[in-house]
């Protein structure tokens, strides 16, 4: 166990200091940190609402940081380009999040054109059981990108590797509201940029603590 939870530390020091530079980033991964705990609390009674707001808040502002607002250029800090951090990117990186993205915002095309979903469901009376469908369809998505790459990792890294960046996903809302509960009163400051990056070493200290 305990190589897992530093193999689980790494992970989520990693994702820090290579993707999460802007304060911009950081304070909407605040907002979806915390629509995100919302969500897990609506699970056990509204799944599908919950999802709904999963994805239309907080996966909407997260990808919206780190697609818009993350710098792509060359990182100082770390002495790594924009490209070779996508290529040692353990989960999503731009690309695959760009193709997961995507599939979520064509899927309600899927209930409109089948409105019985291959005979899963019954055809929405309402918008409001199509909204529900819909969230449920999302709730899949959701679920099936989570166990993709973990498996995935499973092939090409190994079991650890993949259970590991499981865990920091599902946990991920709750560390990073620990993490940039700060974030907004830098912005009001004129802070965009997160200098206090380059005090640490590589895996020298937690940022959370500091």
């Amino acid at each position: 166990m305990t190589g897992f939870f530093e193999t689980l530390r790494i992970q989520r020091w990693d994702d820090h200091r290579y993707y999460h530079h802007s304060r911009v980033n950081q304070a909407l991964h605040l907002l979806s940190a915390v629509s995100f705990v919302c969500a897990y609390m609506m699970m056990f009674k509204e799944p599908a609402l919950a999802a709904l707001l999963g994805w239309l808040v907080s996966m909407t502002s997260r990808q919206i940081g780190h697609l818009v607002f993350e710098p792509k250029t060359y990182d100082h800090v770390n002495q790594a380009t924009h490209e070779y951090k996508e290529e040692i990117k353990v989960g999503y990186n731009l690309k695959r999040k760009i193709v997961l993205m995507t599939i979520w915002a064509l899927s309600p095309l899927w209930p409109l054109v089948n409105p019985t979903m291959l005979g899963l469901c019954e055809a929405p009376a309402t918008w409001l059981d199509f909204a529900r469908h819909v969230g449920y369809l999302w709730l899949v998505i959701g679920v099936g990108g989570l166990l993709f790459r973990v498996v995935q990792l499973f092939i090409i890294k190994d079991v650890q590797t993949g259970l590991v960046w499981g865990t920091k996903i599902i946990t991920d809302p709750f560390h990073d509201i620990k993490l940039y509960h700060r974030a907004p009163a830098a912005l009001m400051h004129g802070n965009f940029i997160d200098h206090s990056l380059a005090e640490y070493g590589e895996y020298e200290a937690d940022p959370v603590n500091r």
